[in-house]
């Protein structure tokens, strides 16, 4: 075979590898194909040649699945946010499902678990808590805008980044993801930019003053958070900014100002002003009341969230006797909603603030038998006599994607704890923690994906297991 970068081809689409890429094959070799579904029949250029592999991209759609549907985002194919919006729901339940049964069977070399179909979301559109907009001085049009023949402001956008391009940010006027009003506070911060000619932060030069756009609403209560990111403290700037977003928007219920002056492109601040409201939102997850402020972490879907945990709770067979750990516990989410079942619940994270958030929430809440520990889980559980005590029976996890550290998980194994209920956003970097638990004593019994993001290729899974 010889196949050159380019080159056209007619592929017929297999099946969708993570992370949305759809597959082909030619003479056996796999070819990567962006925007297709299983089923299609495509015209592509070759992009890229290895020898195990080819990549193309996609140029012409000759024949339509019958998996397709119609996406209600225009900005589908350029925007990275909602990359399986063009596949019916239930089709992108089945190929998540895949992937954890994959990466079981690939990676921890495990095939005689049941894996049963990912509980999927109730609301596909509109479900997040929360969205992170960029500001940009390099807008990137879309197909459709150039073939337009309009002309567009290039030095200002307001929106996502396009797939692969950290410079280029897609200028959103309307998103599916979060709420009616954020569409809304999206439209009024882009038009008040635009009038009092307020320019966009670049690292280039470290000039310009907007750099995020963070919004956060709750399901419960629907309070509304504008969380405005900025190169400087500027009041005579914000001010008319926010005047305008509190007409425009009567249902916001706080405006604050983060400020980051450093380079680094992250929308945290290491100063805060709340200009408006009291600069928190509540969210309610089950019978559990959580504050949330600008820069602290919560789970993205609030009614997705309340079914993983409740699954998550269930994994754990608790009783009243039961004292459990929670490793990597964030905000405390989990250890409170853990509270009412167990006898005490240890919570220990390594990020400062949010075990203040945490011990806030409990207060919040009036519980009395959790406790949250700052500091690195690898050095909290070695050196547990300086406050454990006494000794858990039951052990959840939900690390980062980047999944456990194998010293830690050396430690975990030491502990000898009856079971262990591992959350997990990566079922890729799970499924290889929970191999090395396997190959020293562990079983597993049960586990149960959870979609917590549709349209996305992302997808969690909750895992038990016990001491054999």
């Amino acid at each position: 075979m010889n196949i050159k970068k380019g080159e056209e081809v007619t592929l017929k689409i297999e099946t969708l590898a993570f992370q949305g890429k759809a597959i082909a094959r030619i003479d056996g070799l796999v070819v990567f194909v962006n925007d297709a579904v299983p089923g299609d029949t495509v015209r592509a250029a070759i992009t890229k040649v290895k020898s195990q592999y080819l990549e193309a991209r996609n140029l012409e759609l000759i024949e339509p699945s019958e998996l397709r549907v119609e996406p209600r985002c225009r900005y589908v194919g350029s925007c990275g946010g909602c990359k399986m919006q063009h596949i019916n729901y239930d089709t992108q339940i089945s190929l998540k499902h895949r992937h954890v049964i994959d990466a079981f069977e690939r990676i921890a070399k495990i095939k005689d678990i049941e894996i049963p179909s990912p509980v999927g979301a109730k609301d596909i559109f509109f479900y997040r808590n929360k969205m992170e907009f960029s500001f940009s001085d390099q807008r990137w049009l879309t197909a459709a805008e150039i073939a337009s023949g309009e002309e567009y402001d290039k030095n200002f956008a307001l929106g996502l980044h396009v797939p692969g391009r950290y410079d280029k940010v897609l200028d959103i006027e309307e998103c599916w993801l979060q709420s009616a009003e954020s569409n809304r506070i999206l439209d009024s911060i882009r038009r008040s930019a635009k009038q009092f000619a307020i320019k966009p932060y670049t690292t280039h030069s470290h000039e310009g003053f907007l750099r995020f756009l963070v919004i956060k609403q709750s399901r419960a209560t629907g309070e509304i958070m504008v969380n405005i990111v900025t190169s400087d403290n500027r009041q005579d700037i914000m001010q008319p900014v926010i005047e305008q977003l509190r007409d425009d928007v009567p249902a916001v219920t706080t405006i604050v100002n983060n400020i980051n002056r450093r380079k680094a492109q992250v929308a945290v601040g290491d100063e805060e002003i709340v200009y408006y409201g009291d600069g928190n939102i509540t969210e309610r997850i089950g019978k559990y009341s959580f504050r949330i402020s600008a820069n602290s972490f919560f789970q993205t879907n609030s009614a997705q969230t309340e079914t993983l945990y409740s699954i998550a709770k269930d994994f754990g067979e608790l009783s009243g006797d039961d004292v459990v750990l929670d490793l990597y516990s964030g905000t405390g989410t989990i250890t409170i909603y853990l509270s009412d079942s167990v006898k005490y619940v240890y919570g220990i994270e390594s990020v400062a603030d949010a075990v203040r958030d945490a011990n806030e929430n409990a207060a919040i809440n009036k519980i009395d038998n959790v406790s949250f520990l700052q500091g690195d889980v690898l050095e909290k559980i070695k050196n547990k006599d300086g406050w454990l005590s006494e000794q858990p029976t039951v052990l959840y996890l939900d690390p980062p994607r980047s999944g456990i550290h194998p010293k830690a998980i050396s430690e975990i194994l030491n502990l000898r704890l009856p079971s262990i209920v591992y959350v997990s956003c990566n079922p890729a970097t799970q499924a290889r923690d929970i191999a090395a638990l396997t190959e020293h004593g562990y079983r597993i019994d049960r586990m149960q994906p959870v979609d917590m993001f549709p349209h996305t290729y992302h997808i969690e899974n909750v895992a038990r297991l016990s001491l054999m």
